[in-house]
């Protein structure tokens, strides 16, 4: 609990407007909850029950965060991790396609709001170095389902974290 009460504190301070003017344009990645693997021929699995649980984590340890937009794939395992935080909020999960997010019409439309995105261990990383503009992050072992990438622009300084929830 003190984890997740210290990550709470740590969101409040990170998302209180210290730019004194300049727009700030926030962007929270995370990885899909755990997905049902008993079929390996199925693309498209739901969460397990562990997954389901760990939506719910998200939803708490971003409780206190103001999402004016929440983008996920199409798969169900995305869009089930992201559904709890976006009902919570009343916003309409915007699905993307991971081979296309970061365009000038995604970078534009996202400036001075604050973005959830929910993605896969193979293209949250990416979606991060391509925020970032430098190549920092590979893929996500596939055991991991906690970490949060959090990346804030203020003006043209970029900032970033990788926590590890796990």
């Amino acid at each position: 609990m003190f984890k997740i009460n210290y990550l709470l504190f740590f969101f409040y301070l990170i998302s209180v407007n210290f730019s004194l003017g300049q727009e700030v344009t926030s962007y929270y990645l995370i990885r899909h909850a755990e997905k049902v693997l008993t079929n390996p021929n199925n693309p498209n699995p739901h969460l397990t029950t562990k997954g389901h649980k760990r939506s719910l984590e998200w939803k708490k340890i971003l409780e206190k965060i103001h999402f004016d937009r929440i983008y996920s794939t199409s798969y169900y395992r995305t869009l089930e991790t992201a559904k709890p935080i976006a009902d919570e909020r009343n916003i309409e999960i915007q699905k993307y396609d991971s081979n296309d997010l970061f365009n000038e019409n995604f970078r534009k439309n996202n400036i001075g709001k604050t973005t959830l995105v929910v993605g896969h261990s193979n293209t949250t990383p990416v979606l991060a170095n391509k925020i970032i503009g430098k190549d920092i992050y590979s893929s996500i072992d596939e055991r991991i389902h906690g970490y949060l990438f959090f990346i804030q622009i203020i003006g043209k300084k970029t900032t970033y974290q990788l926590l590890n929830l796990e």
